[in-house]
């Protein structure tokens, strides 16, 4: 198994009985360790360069080119966290490879990389 030494545990979906993994610090659903929106290079601070939605690295910003990168447990590359639909690497893009969910890469569907049962999604700055 390939390590990700700067990655961060991405919560894709919340399980009905509450956060997926608040005490992971590398978790997003863990408001003080990478999910805190006071980390100067985190993905919830919107004044950091990966949350805000004016940097062409966040997330956030529909227009962005250079979101992060997501990978599985494996290492298999499963496109950019980002909200631009248009980009083809979007996991925003209903018709993209990444963003499809009826693609077998795409965390958006359940039965695919998407899967509960998958295992853990790693976002790569």
């Amino acid at each position: 198994m390939r390590t990700i030494t700067a990655s961060i545990v991405l919560l894709l979906s919340a399980s009905a009985a509450g956060a997926v993994c608040p005490f992971d610090p590398n978790c997003l659903d863990n408001p003080y360790g990478a999910g805190s929106p006071y980390k100067p290079d985190g993905l919830m601070n919107p004044y950091s360069d990966r949350g805000s939605p004016y940097s062409n690295n966040s997330w956030t910003n529909p227009y962005a080119t250079n979101a992060p990168k997501l990978y599985d447990e494996q290492g298999n590359y499963r496109g950019r966290l980002s909200t631009n639909p248009f980009d083809p690497d979007s996991t925003s893009n209903p018709f993209g490879r990444y963003g499809s969910p009826s693609s077998p890469d795409s965390i958006n569907n359940p039965f695919g990389a998407g899967s509960p049962f998958g295992g853990n999604i790693y976002v790569r700055p």
